[in-house]
């Protein structure tokens, strides 16, 4: 006779996290933080209209623990260093990104790689880690020198940056993601990305007519049609693009990922990588111009390097334009909160904290710490020379993430920076109108409320 197996056997995460409890606000009340706000969605509004400071406020006067609410519920949220490495690195398997990313982006992106866990996690982050192996980035750069040579090349002289960027890395991502131009679908496919993020984090959470979460799930349907449509396309074909690589990208154990898998990475990765670079290109243009003497400073590594365009053995060369970008990505995290659940009780800083609570660390903060980052607000690439970051806790800096979940794109993120400012700073001086200061939206990706506009100076 078999000996009889626990139910627990049987379970599938989704049942284990069901059962994990779901923190009321008295739950927490040992944990220092925001009371009971008289109407609902009161802290979301208010943390909504400045983040940073909102965030900056709770930190000072509740310390680097404090409970927050929001449109998701109860939660807690830990700031600086230390607890990024605890949650990012997650050396106890106490976070789960999954359960902490399924209430802001489930309905939009689910089963993207953040949306899961190990050993899920593990096994399809090894069967796409194919498409970014060296042969096909080299295949991406070709493709990214082409396409902003031109797209540059078309920009006026005074213009509205981050509306081009933004068109211009989606046209970028047509061949290197899909490997195909953009045709009369490309209004429709930006507007629905658009759609999909703005929603991940509108207030509310279900697609009610004539709100962001109908116009993004309105977004995401015709984004899944989209990809279905090609699909077989691109089957058992070889390609140098990303969509190419994971429809013929293989497990362990010798299986094709199902076109639904293909679908949800594709839709993951699109978002991810276009409105992430989008973002921090736009940071770091604004600061360039905003700090003509640091502009200045990387042309000359640029012009030092020759003619072009860049290749991708010599990209390491480009130590200065990376230093800038790093900065700039310091100042505006293009992802500025990284959301997690307890799947177990933990204590950090002698604060108990219960399984099932939402857990949020804030790179958007901690970028900014001045015991970490001395004269926090002032623009300065030299912060990431190898002797000034000798000593700086690994986790200090987080904007791709960390631990087993770091950004898989990030080299990608890097190649593609490093070719558009080649482009763009050999060539040109970026300026901005006397006085200017740039007001950005911080959340849920950096962007200039005006458009940044600047000018484009030929040199």
């Amino acid at each position: 006779m078999n000996a009889p197996v626990p139910p627990q056997s049987f379970e599938t995460p989704a049942d284990r996290f069901n059962r994990l409890p779901v923190p009321r606000f008295e739950d927490l009340t040992h944990i220092p933080g925001q009371q009971k706000p008289p109407y609902p969605f009161a802290h979301t509004i208010k943390f909504l209209k400045d983040p940073l400071a909102h965030t900056r406020h709770h930190y000072e006067t509740y310390g680097s623990v404090f409970r927050r609410g929001d449109f998701g519920g109860w939660g807690v949220t830990l700031i600086g260093p230390e607890a990024n490495e605890l949650v990012l690195f997650n050396k106890e398997r106490i976070f789960s990104s999954e359960q902490g990313w399924n209430p802001v982006l489930d309905r939009l992106f689910p089963r993207g790689l953040m949306l899961m866990d190990d050993p899920e996690h593990r096994s399809h982050r090894k069967t796409l880690g194919v498409a970014f192996k060296p042969e096909p980035m080299r295949h991406y750069l070709g493709a990214l020198n082409e396409g902003i040579a031109r797209g540059i090349a078309a920009w006026p002289g005074e213009f509205k940056f981050y509306p081009a960027i933004k068109a211009l890395t989606l046209d970028l991502a047509a061949t290197s993601f899909l490997g195909i131009e953009w045709g009369p679908e490309a209004d429709k496919i930006n507007q629905s990305f658009v759609d999909m993020v703005q929603a991940s984090v509108g207030i509310i959470r279900r697609p009610i007519p004539g709100t962001a979460m109908w116009r993004g799930v309105k977004g995401r349907k015709f984004m899944c049609e989209f990809f279905a449509r090609e699909i077989p396309n691109r089957r058992g074909r070889e390609g140098d693009d990303f969509f190419t690589q994971f429809c013929n990208a293989r497990d362990e154990n010798g299986e094709l990922l199902s076109d639904q898998e293909v679908i949800d990475h594709m839709n993951f990765l699109m978002m991810a990588a276009h409105d992430t670079l989008t973002s921090s290109l736009t940071s770091t243009v604004y600061y360039l111009a905003a700090n003509p003497e640091w502009q200045d400073w990387v042309r000359e590594e640029i012009t030092a390097y020759g003619p072009g365009p860049i290749a991708h053995e010599r990209l390491g060369e480009l130590e200065r334009t990376e230093m800038a970008f790093k900065e700039a990505m310091r100042l505006l995290a293009p992802v500025p909160g990284i959301p997690r659940r307890a799947v177990k009780d933990f204590v950090f800083r002698n604060h108990h904290i219960p399984a099932g609570t939402p857990v949020g660390v804030n790179p958007m903060l901690t970028h900014r710490l001045p015991d970490v980052w001395p004269d926090p607000d002032r623009f300065d690439p030299m912060r990431f020379t190898a002797e000034a970051s000798k000593g700086r806790h690994k986790y200090a800096w987080v904007p791709f993430g960390g631990g087993a979940h770091m950004c898989l794109g990030l080299h990608f993120a890097y190649m593609q920076a490093k070719a558009f400012f080649f482009e763009l700073l050999k060539g040109h001086r970026v300026t901005l109108a006397p006085g200017y200061q740039g007001d950005f939206q911080m959340f849920p990706m950096p962007k200039p409320k005006d458009g940044l506009p600047v000018r484009l100076e030929r040199l």
